[in-house]
């Protein structure tokens, strides 16, 4: 057991530079979605149809958590869309790489971006424009299906082959990492110190970890051969 700790350690001080820097850009997406998944539902049933979940014991309760069921299942119908606006990006990736070259960096730098203006726009979405939760989501999908290939696409052409296997085990810690960090309270602290005590204001710390990830985006080396 010992030994396979001992080589763990040895390969991660193995691991190539872009490892490390795409880790940071993993870190800051891993960390957005996880706030997301986690505190979507109370922060958009509050904000944007004025129904929290009810204490209980409240004296109006059944009428408080029915208000807030209802809500939850719009919540939950408009993060749907996340999932297959994502799906929609994947194809046209396909179809694209499959005719003409991509630049990897640029299309994950973007896409990050899309994701963090979709978090944004949550806060404007409130009683008056609920429908701006399918915009949001459906940015925040762009975010999701990059998130899913673009970093393991750049990884590829930095990563000899006969290391490949090992290099995305390792890889994947650091989309560990910073759910462990949120779950551990990381959310929690950080957006009432950055934005305020509103749990919307979850949100717009998951926005601000996306626009950071877009950001160390730039950090990352060129290609070494053609990007596709």
């Amino acid at each position: 057991m010992f030994h396979g700790i001992q080589e763990i350690f040895v390969q991660m001080g193995q691991m190539p530079a872009v490892m490390w820097r795409l880790g940071l850009v993993q870190f800051f997406s891993w960390f957005a979605f996880f706030t997301m998944w986690s505190f979507a539902t109370p922060a958009l049933t509050e904000h944007v149809f004025g129904a929290p979940m009810p204490d209980a014991g409240a004296a109006d309760y059944d009428a408080a958590f029915g208000a807030y069921n209802v809500a939850a299942n719009k919540v939950g119908s408009a993060m749907g869309l996340y999932g297959l606006s994502s799906m929609g990006f994947a194809l046209v990736l396909t179809l694209v790489t499959a005719v003409r070259s991509i630049n990897r960096r640029f299309i994950h730098g973007l896409s990050l971006t899309f994701g963090a203006m979709g978090f944004g726009l949550m806060a404007l979405a409130g009683p008056q424009y609920p429908e701006l939760l399918n915009l949001s989501f459906g940015l925040i999908g762009l975010a999701w299906g990059s998130i899913l290939s673009m970093p393991y696409a750049i990884l590829s052409s930095h990563v000899a082959p006969e290391r490949m296997g090992i290099s995305m085990g390792l890889f994947n810690m650091f989309i560990v990492i910073p759910q462990i960090v949120a779950a551990l309270g990381g959310v929690n602290w950080a957006y009432k110190f950055i934005f305020g005590e509103a749990v919307v204001h979850t949100m717009s710390l998951a926005g601000l970890s996306l626009l950071l990830g877009a950001l160390s985006v730039l950090v990352l080396p060129g290609s070494k051969q053609s990007e596709c």
